[in-house]
């Protein structure tokens, strides 16, 4: 009996310390998103590197934009390196999902369906939608008028749902260049993106056969977007962000872009 009451004591003894070093290694495993990264001194970030001024490469080949600068002097702050992952916009969230990078720096619209399943950080920038048709068409002249149009945007833009919600069918594009090819090239009537990037693209190629019609009053915030439960590395943003904006480093960043503060 003496003998069978010490071998359950050890097995007991064994089994406690299992436990306990399993608690152990449960510690280490449950680090937050932004201890983990610090531990690896390198965050990843989804882009697309084709969405100019925002994310593009530049005629050197390298990886540039203002979102890219942003993103850039936020990590430096943090003393972490950036590696960049790109890949289209339509797949891009999906990517978050899976994991692949720790963030989306890509003119990312806050909407409140996004903040149900994602986390945001503070905003970055602020901007208008614009109506963008052919030169010669005078048939849409405002949201209503894409009814039963053909619109291009990419598959997960809030631009897509404003323009279906309106009554137009939508051509799945990559990107906002491809969309004024197509408008061009009248295989679609009309797109809606950014007024950034539309007087971008003018400001490169100012004999486009393309105009505006229609600007939305209400501006749209954009931020970088996390998966949920990544307030650690969020609120590290945050403050590196509000530093940049306090220090007058996000203004020279804008200005190097856009000319004017787009904070605002």
């Amino acid at each position: 009996m003496k003998k069978i009451f010490l071998a359950i004591l050890a097995m007991s003894i064994v089994i406690a310390l299992t436990a306990c070093a399993a608690k152990g290694g449960n510690k280490k495993e449950q680090k937050n998103l932004y201890d983990q990264i610090k531990d690896k001194g390198e965050v990843t970030i989804g882009t697309e590197g084709t969405y100019s001024p925002f994310t593009f490469h530049d005629k050197s080949g390298n990886l540039t934009g203002f979102d890219i600068d942003i993103a850039n002097e936020v990590f430096k702050r943090l003393k972490i390196k950036t590696k960049y992952i790109e890949t289209k916009w339509d797949g891009m969230i999906a990517g978050l999902d899976a994991k692949r990078y720790d963030l989306i720096a890509n003119e990312v619209a806050v909407r409140t369906d996004r903040l149900k399943k994602y986390d945001m950080s503070d905003p970055y920038i602020v901007s208008k939608a614009v109506l963008v048709v052919s030169k010669d068409n005078n048939d849409i002249k405002s949201l209503d008028d894409l009814k039963g149009k053909k619109v291009g945007q990419s598959l997960d833009s809030n631009y897509r749902k404003i323009a279906e919600d309106h009554g137009a069918t939508n051509t799945v594009v990559d990107g906002f260049n491809q969309a004024i090819d197509l408008i061009t090239s009248k295989r679609i009537d009309a797109t809606i993106n950014d007024s950034l990037s539309y007087y971008d693209l003018r400001k490169h190629q100012p004999n486009l056969p393309i105009k505006v019609v229609y600007e939305e009053k209400n501006a749209t915030n954009n931020a970088f977007l996390f998966r949920k439960n990544s307030k650690e590395l969020v609120d590290a943003v945050n403050g590196a962000l509000a530093g940049m904006k306090k220090d007058g480093t996000y203004l020279k960043i804008s200005k190097k872009w856009f000319g004017t503060d787009v904070s605002k």
